[in-house]
């Protein structure tokens, strides 16, 4: 091979060789006929990529960190948010309970004075009924004895004043 690759280079080849065989390669060296010669040069330049899927890597691993870490400060703001909002709400519902509670016994208290008001209520009213009823039975009676007094006395006193005419 390396007797081919040198006709390209030196023209008419070595100086040792027959004048026939440099003519020849020497004629078909000028005329494109022997092939084979330019085919090394390509292979060095794929070693060159590697290098760069290793930033790749770390941007991605760091890329993932960065979510991990706001997923995680916001599940944790998300989780004392969640927790005041229920300390709140169950402040909110003992302060509600307590007036519920105080409510109720202020409702209860005046039930209790307003049964209390009217059973007294009923009382004097069936007290001062019965007084009443007792004064007006009294009156009356008192006002027909007067009456049947009256009447009796002017009977008698009638009764006297003919005798006494009758008499003279």
């Amino acid at each position: 091979m390396s007797k081919a690759i040198y006709p390209l280079f030196f023209e008419g080849g070595h100086k040792n060789s027959s004048s026939s065989g440099s003519s020849s390669r020497s004629s078909n060296s000028r005329h494109g006929r022997i092939s084979g010669g330019g085919g090394g040069g390509g292979g060095g330049g794929g070693g060159g990529g590697g290098g760069g899927g290793g930033g790749g890597v770390v941007v991605v691993v760091v890329v993932v960190v960065v979510v991990v870490v706001v997923v995680v400060v916001v599940v944790v703001v998300v989780e004392v948010v969640v927790v005041k909002v229920v300390v709140v709400v169950v402040v909110v519902l003992v302060e509600v309970e307590v007036v519920v509670v105080v409510v109720v016994v202020v409702v209860v208290v005046v039930v209790v004075v307003v049964v209390v008001v009217e059973v007294v209520v009923v009382e004097v009213v069936v007290v001062v009924e019965v007084v009443v009823v007792e004064v007006v039975v009294v009156v009356v009676v008192e006002v027909v004895v007067v009456v049947v007094v009256v009447v009796v006395v002017v009977v008698v006193v009638v009764v006297v004043v003919v005798v006494v005419v009758v008499v003279k």
